[in-house]
């Protein structure tokens, strides 16, 4: 999630030549951990190798080991992983603020950010999988349309930073320069490319420079459509037990509405068409645009989620002449209001804590309290372990991209009783939340139907 710049309906459809086969994640490399430094340093190398294997086991890449004898090892993988996890928890650290009732604390919803994006290139299936192995609740897709109005999973409609497209010459004339919610982009943009054209590209890491060692999965990930992220959460939950929730955002709707290639009537259909419409429902729908939320609302029952910015206000504001801002949204008032149509606010963390003007955190707002006390639910974005992200006291290290103590700005915030942590970690937010009490309990598959069809069904 990243706040917007300030400044004919069709449903989606099925692939043009059909549903495409994922490309399978590489084998793991036992030789390293991929877990963050903090939880290996909390772990100790012997329990982090372990985890690994287990991780590996679990997320399907390939231990190179016979099959029977990988099929036992799956068996007891989840189980494994479940008792570990809680076993490596570390006494919480004091906190500053009036802690949150213990049984709040240990229930908060962790959203693995576009996935688990900061040991994957994000939107892949291989960011997801690792994403729910680690414990997520939550998967995030971020929601832009092809040319043929077929709903597809990346950051942003230029593709240029997330995709291989720049180096593909046969769609080197397609590169161009639009105007997206007030200001000039250029690059490739998801709305000019058909589905079947964007399946022949391939993911790559956006934050190259930050996380240089995701990029060894460049080429490896196709581009998810909306359907096959909500097909891959059924199997998740099936395979862990578990009912995994699927957290799309619907980005720039006022840009994508004006050139007639809507976001809300095909994310509608496609929700309905899964059986997912019921306010129970594991799919809840975000933006930063009140009015794409509200369309959704009078045709869906599922929960919503008004994302904030930290500047400026909402485009569909700007462009109906609103002088709302996103700091007027944030006050009693402006949560009241939107305690009409959604169920959650999603602002940046630094809304909850600040950051003072030195880096380091300042004192806590009552954001959350006026949150609860208006009746919504609150989730706040983005926590990353990386120390150019982190407030002055936390960083550890001497580069920005070194990991500093990314575990203490999450107890911070479960302190000041936030109902949901959205992660580029989700694996620090897991372990973080079993400190506090008992991991969430698990479920056999059968328990419970996530409504989306069998595999056959469709």
């Amino acid at each position: 999630m990243r706040t917007p710049s300030q400044a004919g309906v069709s449903g989606e459809r099925r692939h043009l030549s059909g549903k495409a086969a994922l490309t399978p994640p590489r084998s793991v490399d036992l030789g390293g951990t991929g877990l963050s430094p903090e939880i290996s340093a909390l772990l100790g190398q012997r329990w982090v190798s372990v985890l690994t294997i287990i991780a590996a086991v679990i997320t399907g890449e390939s231990l190179r080991c016979g099959h029977r004898r990988e099929l036992h090892v799956r068996k007891i993988a989840a189980t494994a992983l479940a008792l570990l996890v809680p076993l490596a928890a570390a006494p919480a650290a004091s906190a500053s603020v009036e802690p949150a009732p213990a049984a709040d604390r240990s229930t908060v919803v962790v959203v693995g950010h576009r996935g688990a994006a900061g040991h994957r290139p994000e939107h892949t299936q291989g960011g997801y999988e690792l994403a729910v192995a680690m414990g997520a609740d939550w998967i995030e897709p971020d929601l832009v349309p092809t040319k043929d109005h077929v709903l597809v999973v990346r950051h942003e409609n230029e593709i240029s930073g997330t995709t291989d497209v720049s180096l593909r010459p046969e769609f080197a004339a397609r590169r161009t320069t639009k105007v997206v919610d007030g200001r000039d982009v250029t690059g490739w943009f998801t709305e000019d490319f058909t589905l079947a054209e964007l399946k022949t590209l391939r993911a790559v890491e956006r934050l190259p420079a930050i996380r240089q060692r995701n990029t060894v999965y460049n080429g490896s990930y196709q581009v998810l459509t909306f359907q096959e992220v909500l097909d891959l959460a059924k199997r998740l939950s099936h395979r862990y037990g578990r009912q995994v929730g699927v957290f799309p955002e619907t980005k720039h709707p006022t840009y994508f509405r004006s050139i007639g290639l809507p976001l809300e009537e095909p994310l509608i259909e496609t929700v309905k068409r899964n059986g997912l419409d019921r306010p129970n429902s594991p799919v809840v729908v975000q933006s930063f645009e009140p009015s794409s939320l509200k369309r959704v609302a009078k045709e869906l029952r599922v929960p919503l989620w008004q994302a904030l910015g930290t500047t400026g206000r909402p485009y569909d504001l700007t462009a109906a002449g609103d002088p709302t801002t996103y700091a007027d949204m944030m006050k009693p008032e402006g949560l009241a209001k939107i305690a009409t149509y959604a169920q959650w606010i999603g602002p940046d963390k630094s809304s909850a804590i600040p950051v003072n003007p030195d880096g380091g955190s300042g004192t806590p707002t009552t954001l959350v309290s006026d949150a609860h006390k208006a009746g919504l639910r609150i989730g706040v974005y983005t926590f990353r372990s990386e120390n150019q992200y982190l407030p002055l006291q936390l960083r550890r290290g001497q580069a920005p991209t070194d990991h500093g103590d990314a575990l203490a700005e999450y107890r911070a915030h479960l302190d000041l009783g936030v109902d949901a942590f959205v992660t580029d970690y989700p694996d620090a937010a897991v372990l973080v939340r079993a400190e506090r009490g008992a991991p969430r309990k698990q479920v056999q598959p059968q328990q419970f139907d996530n409504g989306l069809p069998e595999e056959g069904q469709e």
